[in-house]
């Protein structure tokens, strides 16, 4: 294991810890809005893939409503975005519940993001290297691109940083994620945020 992955720790449950105290107001905002603009619980869960493929459960603030269709189906994800949850997501304030998380030890500020545990089954061998070190927050993947690049180069990506891994290389993700928060770069459509269903390598969408 490499040295820095033990100060890495550190600095997360440190970091994390820091910024619960000093978000907790905008938190606690998130928490009204959300509860009088839609009915449904504040939080979003959701099992996720962590280092090693352990399952754990990721916290977000609820950005959608639970609207469904006439057969009880929930409607598309573009329906549901709710007005406070659309401010959340361009904002990243969806993302703070997972400092949680991080206190946890089931993530990092910055590693490979977590994804859904259907995935698992549809990675390639070299793709599923991204499960060697602790997901994050935000990764190398988020700062080249985030939704405007395809499944496959968003893996490669993911992979890069689990060879490269340094407090340098995760400063320059910190600064470069900070940096495309305010400007909100590498988001693509213009009315949701989310990327489509990954179906495996051989039918990605780029």
């Amino acid at each position: 294991m490499k040295p820095y992955l033990k100060v890495k720790r550190i600095l997360d449950l440190l970091f994390a810890f820091v910024l619960i105290v000093l978000t907790s107001p905008i938190m606690l905002a998130a928490t009204i809005a959300i509860k009088m603009g839609s009915k449904g619980s504040v939080l979003f869960r959701q099992k996720r893939p962590g280092k090693y493929c352990k399952i754990f459960t990721v916290y977000k603030f609820r950005t959608m409503s639970l609207e469904t269709d006439e057969y009880g189906e929930l409607l598309p994800d573009i329906q549901r975005m709710t007005r406070v949850g659309s401010f959340l997501r361009k904002t990243s304030i969806d993302e703070l519940p997972q400092l949680i998380n991080i206190l946890k030890g089931d993530m990092s500020f910055i590693g490979p993001r977590p994804l859904l545990v259907q995935y698992l089954k549809m990675y390639t061998p070299e793709q599923n290297r991204r499960h060697e070190v602790t997901p994050g927050i935000s990764g190398w993947a988020q700062v080249n691109g985030r939704n405007t690049i395809s499944w496959e180069e968003k893996f490669e990506y993911d992979v890069w940083y689990v060879e490269n891994i340094t407090l340098k290389l995760d400063v320059e993700i910190i600064i470069k994620t900070i940096k495309n928060v305010i400007v909100r770069e590498g988001i693509n459509n213009s009315q949701m945020d989310t990327m489509p269903v990954f179906s495996g390598s051989n039918t990605i969408e780029g």
